[in-house]
């Protein structure tokens, strides 16, 4: 599927599917023996949405045709284990901080805002296209899942005027806020991930913080080839999207740089660091092996 600069999707179509693939695996860490993360509105949300396949493999019934496909399957739930407890633990340590606004970009199927043991008086915004909140706020319903924080769901494309929809919504810019940008800088062009950091920059008092990954300097082919190795066990018989083909290819800025340059005191862990500080290792399957340099970045607005 080619993207476009209006295209439109909701949970079960285009990049609207990956909130959903990372929610299965989301269920599928849950359910570990020693789980790293609990979201036990994982596996209700990936049922609610529909995806056969992924609700297959949240139930244990999918019929996985080699090891392979199984080894594929354990490495993304591996990974997304990871990377869900690395935002986990940066929201909770803001609010630990005294950081009581929290925006979650690109929301999808993220359940923090029911899950996490927010600080009292936490305010959690979500930003994401009006068809993902409406799917994700009827499952929840149905699920009688109950916000553990004061939620406000704001209906707005990135590419749009979000931080106006933000501030709408009751966003104070005279309170230090905390920002999570998971999963979602691929899906970006690089002149939209500039913008992106630009417009949090902008809204962001004094002490605020921001976390995101970065995978490197250039979203070209080189990083499709190793994401679609990872990615292929999640296509079922075909039936899912291509997740690459949503990627934007090209060299775009360092985020580390970009932030530093605006004022932040940004900190940098490489993957296989933050593996190793959640007592995992990264696993050595060589499809992995070329995204051991990617980053996980914490910043402070100075």
């Amino acid at each position: 599927m080619t993207r476009t600069d209006d295209d439109r999707w909701d949970l079960a179509s285009s990049v609207g599917v990956t909130a959903t693939m990372v929610a299965a695996a989301r269920a599928l860490a849950t359910a570990e023996p020693d789980p790293l993360i609990n979201d036990p509105f994982a596996a209700g949300l990936v049922r609610a949405i529909g995806i056969d396949y992924f609700t297959a493999l949240v139930d244990g019934t999918a019929t996985l045709p080699d090891e392979q496909t199984a080894s594929g399957i354990a490495l993304m739930t591996a990974t997304m284990a990871v990377r869900t407890k690395f935002f986990d633990d940066f929201f909770l340590d803001a609010g630990a901080a005294g950081v009581r606004q929290a925006v979650i970009l690109a929301s999808g199927l993220d359940a923090r805002a029911y899950r996490l043991a927010w600080a009292a008086g936490t305010v959690v915004y979500e930003i994401d296209q009006e068809q993902v909140l409406a799917g994700k706020d009827a499952a929840l319903t149905a699920l009688a899942a109950t916000p553990t924080a004061t939620r406000r769901a704001v209906a707005v494309d990135l590419r749009d005027d979000w931080p106006a929809a933000l501030r709408s919504a009751g966003f104070d810019l005279d309170q230090p806020s905390a920002w999570s940008a998971e999963g979602l800088l691929m899906y970006l062009p690089a002149d939209a991930q500039d913008r992106l950091f630009d417009n949090i920059t902008a809204l962001s008092a004094p002490g605020s913080r921001v976390a995101t990954e970065f995978h490197g300097g250039d979203f070209g082919a080189a990083l499709a080839d190793r994401a679609r190795n990872i990615a292929a066990a999640w296509q079922g018989d075909g039936a899912v999207v291509d997740f690459t083909e949503l990627f934007y290819p090209g060299e775009r800025n360092h985020v580390s740089d970009f932030l530093r340059e605006r004022g932040w005191e940004v900190h940098a862990r490489p993957r296989t660091q933050v593996f190793a500080d959640y007592g995992r290792a990264l696993p050595s399957d060589p499809a992995v092996v070329p995204l051991s340099d990617s980053v996980a970045v914490t910043a402070v607005k100075i």
